[in-house]
């Protein structure tokens, strides 16, 4: 197959064979011996999955109380077992980690953990004796609930290890600690389970048109709010990550397997991936590490006849992913990817091709990950430890964040970065950093003399250079431009004040009790979720379209576009009395400071009572869903509506709009998706009666052909270059896609769009190719690209080009409605929290936009 796996190239046609008889053989119930070792006895005070769920592993997809059932029996019946529930889902669901090991080492795991941990810290990690130490191996399975194949084998994988018996399983859990995940994404994996099993007949259909084999939107790889958790190990926005991280840091293990599945007509793929898409913060030791492992899988799959393959498709560039995570903290993460059944039976170019076959894979690779861990035990230790000794050495010497106009941000950083055990230390004293001020208090200091200084490059650096030009996932993520928080890279030594030890939520106050009104700024993240209380609670508010000053407890201060009013003249119908309590408790939840004004007469500026303080609509959002609409995309906007800003958001999908009556709805979301099918002249009569609709990414194909937008999209050029061999073609396309990059774009903090923004520019993630004319009237385009606009990842000079001065957000009048058009998009994974205010901007101002350009009519 490859020279790295000299020995299996002379069984391809044999394993081809097995193949077929074995997915043949597997397509009613298969015995235990089709999954288990038989050269051991089993304990039989451990029930078999059979035993316990009454049905074979394979059968029937487990669903999640079931397998929780049977992790807590085996943790009852077994002394080499102990189950911790490390989290719960938004669903409420169970995370389970079962740690398994010889009753010897589980009476005496605290120690084992502390002694583990301590090969992590260099001043420690010299005087351990690895010859005696117990390796510890993190086995995770199905973070894409749709994939499930590997939570079905990692039942197996529980009993086998609780259940066997004899001197080779004694001696590998005396030698070894087992940590095993079984469902990382227990709500997306109860999706897809329960659709599966609803749609599976008796004589099992293998048709690819099968309904079974066909799960309805948004599927099962997705968790709650149809999120990625395969995308959330470095930010960790979501409580599977939160957990599972927090584990993850209390062992630092050695190994972590990842196992996953991939379209049906393939076989089965381990890492190594293809070596150039390598990160190169990764050692090149760790690939030579995956390769000796990948010989004990190629090992166990050649007895059973599987075929696979290595090197080809995947990646380890994005630290964010569970296979390449612990890459860049000296563990080895392996990447597994099995032909999927889908259902429990599917044809595929392979044959017939068994959810029990599957399953099996997945078995055998946990067994050979085992006996690899077992058999590269001292290496695997040794080679963490000197991971971790290694010094930083690049020039930049630490890095400063902190300051700009949201502390909440600055707040969230560093959560992020404590939760992966990197020391984040005050600045001593106030620095001018790069024309950048940083003040004590409010700004801090990461090091890079530090153990973890490969994931601190890996979280901050901007890096526009690569080996190859395909990545499997996005080429960049610095956290400051995530979060639109001003930082330095400090190539000089630098005073470290005091070392963090907690990080409390930067609470809001209430400045000065008023009888006239109060006001606040729009800076905070969390200000539209205390603008969407007040308006809940019957307050009507108003948006400060020019800048004043105010007349505050203590004298007077400047305030700037976008700032809120909530004064009594406007609230004569609502509690005014007891508004200052509220403000109070607002202020606490959501970092917000509320400001008593004394009179609307101002100093300078706009007075309170001036008509350009404009009347700021309650928002009453409506998102369109369905087939066809980018899950992901979706599932961003809800969960930043419904768990940040606590707006209701209601979710309709695009055939069902077509026949809802759309008036009590003033704020209609399209997200990544086609909308062919929405009904073109129904949303044109909305959004003409004074609807504000908001457009992003490739939503704006739609919006732009159906003239409610006057932006013009570019036409790509032709490729006229010299003719190119047919091999290269796959990688040349992929080439000129934006596969997720960031780009600087200049921003107007003066238009609604750019409300609450500090600077004038802003880092914005882009991963399409969706460019925009530039358009004839510049005061509705708030965002334009500069024209060097890349900051960090991977873009031709091709795509470049089309993207430089042109427009990202452009908002225009259609009739009495807006058209708020977005080509990237803001609220990208939760943790592009420097943008998602645009989007808010956009639902809570986008009707105060006055007019300019319009679009097809006014």
């Amino acid at each position: 197959m490859k020279n790295h796996l000299p020995k299996i190239t002379h069984r391809k046609r044999f394993a081809a064979f097995l193949f077929l008889l074995l997915a043949h053989f597997s397509f009613g119930q298969v015995p235990n011996s089709y999954y288990l070792p038989q050269n051991v006895s089993y304990d039989p005070k451990i029930p078999t999955p059979q035993q316990y769920l009454g049905y074979q592993v394979g059968d029937w997809h487990i669903q999640h109380d079931a397998l929780v059932g049977y992790f807590k029996k085996i943790a009852e019946l077994s002394n080499r077992v102990q189950l911790t529930e490390y989290g719960r889902t938004y669903e409420n669901r169970p995370l389970l980690l079962m740690t398994v090991s010889s009753p010897k080492n589980l009476s005496n795991i605290d120690k084992i953990k502390a002694d583990h941990h301590a090969l992590v810290e260099p001043e420690k990690s010299a005087s351990l004796d690895t010859k005696n130490m117990p390796i510890v191996v993190w086995m995770g399975y199905s973070v894409h609930g749709n994939e499930a194949s590997g939570t079905n084998a990692s039942v197996l994988a529980a009993y086998y290890l609780a259940a066997a018996q004899g001197a080779e399983i004694d001696s590998l859990l005396n030698e070894t600690v087992i940590l095993i995940d079984p469902r990382i994404n227990p709500d997306g994996g109860e999706r897809f389970s329960s659709w599966v099993n609803a749609n599976k007949s008796q004589n099992l259909v293998s048709d690819p048109n099968s309904r079974e084999l066909n799960e309805m939107w948004p599927g099962g790889r997705y968790n709650h709010y149809w999120f990625d958790l395969n995308r959330d190990w470095l930010y960790t926005q979501h409580p599977e990550s939160k957990g599972r991280i927090q584990k993850y840091h209390e062992w630092k293990p050695n190994i972590l397997t990842d196992h996953h599945e991939m379209g049906p007509n393939s076989s089965f793929f381990f890492q190594p991936g293809i070596p150039a898409r390598t990160h190169p913060l990764t050692p090149k030791k760790n690939i030579d590490l995956t390769e000796k492992i990948g010989k004990f899988h190629a090992e166990a799959l050649d007895k059973i006849g599987s075929l696979y393959f290595t090197k080809e498709g995947y990646d380890d560039f994005y630290y964010g992913k569970g296979s390449t995570f612990p890459d860049v903290q000296g563990c080895i993460g392996i990447l597994f990817e099995q032909a999927s059944s889908r259902g429990h039976l599917q044809e595929t170019q392979n044959g017939n091709m068994s959810f029990a076959f599957t399953v099996r894979n997945q078995f055998t690779t946990t067994l050979s990950t085992l006996k690899s861990a077992r058999n590269l035990r001292q290496e695997l230790l040794d080679y963490q430890r000197s991971f971790y000794q290694e010094k930083n050495a690049s020039p930049v010497q630490s890095y400063v964040f902190g300051g700009g106009n949201d502390p909440v941000k600055v707040w969230e950083m560093t959560r992020i970065l404590r939760q992966h055990e990197i020391d984040v230390y005050e600045v001593a004293k106030d620095e001018t950093l790069d024309g950048k001020s940083f003040k004590k208090g409010t700004s801090f200091v990461v090091p890079l003399n530090q153990p973890q200084y490969r994931l601190i490059q890996g979280i901050f650096e901007k890096r526009t250079t690569f080996e190859d030009s395909l990545f499997y996932d996005i080429s960049a993520w610095s956290m400051p431009h995530c979060f639109n928080v001003p930082y330095s890279e400090v190539k000089m030594p630098l005073t470290l004040g005091t070392k963090l030890t907690a990080n409390d939520f930067p609470k809001g106050k209430v400045i000065g009790k008023s009888a006239y009104g109060y006001v606040f700024e729009w800076n905070s993240y969390f200000a539209p979720r205390a603008a969407y209380e007040l308006q809940k609670k019957g307050y009507k508010l108003k948006v400060a379209t020019e800048p004043f000053t105010g007349v505050i407890e203590g004298g007077t201060k400047e305030f700037s576009y976008g700032t809120i009013e909530i004064t009594a003249g406007s609230n004569q119908q609502a509690n005014f009395e007891s508004l200052n309590t509220l403000l109070q408790t607002l202020a606490e939840r959501d970092g917000v400071n509320f400001y008593g004004v004394k009179t609307g007469l101002t100093p300078t500026g706009i007075d309170l009572g001036s008509s350009y303080f404009a009347p700021i609509r309650q928002p009453k959002a409506l998102m369109l869903t369905g087939y066809n609409v980018n899950p992901n995309d979706a599932g961003e906007t809800w969960h930043l509506l419904d768990t940040r800003v606590n707006l209701p958001l209601t979710m309709a999908d695009i055939t069902q709009t077509n026949r809802m009556n759309l008036e009590k709805y003033n704020t209609l979301i399209l997200s990544s998706g086609d909308y062919s099918a929405l009904e073109e002249e129904k949303i044109k009569t909305w959004v003409r009666n004074g609807g504000v609709l908001i457009a992003m990414t490739d939503a704006v194909n739609w919006v732009v052909a159906k003239g409610l937008s006057p932006v013009k999209i570019k036409a790509i050029p032709a490729d006229t270059s010299a003719p190119k061999p047919y091999a290269l073609a796959e990688r040349y396309k992929g080439a000129q896609q934006i596969g997720g990059a960031i780009f600087q774009v200049k921003i107007d903090p003066t238009h609604p769009i750019g409300y609450g923004f500090k600077e004038n520019t802003l880092s914005v993630f882009r991963d399409n190719t969706i460019f925009l004319e530039k358009i004839k009237d510049p005061y509705n385009a708030p965002l334009i690209y500069t024209n060097e606009p890349l900051v960090s990842g991977y873009v031709t000079e091709r795509n470049k080009k089309l993207l430089k001065n042109t427009p990202s957000v452009v908002a225009t009048s259609f009739g009495a409605g807006k058209v708020i058009v977005m080509t990237d998009n803001p609220n990208f994974r939760a943790f592009w929290y420097g943008t998602n205010k645009l989007f808010l901007n956009a639902m809570f101002f986008g009707s105060t936009i006055l007019s300019g350009v319009r679009g097809g009519e006014d």
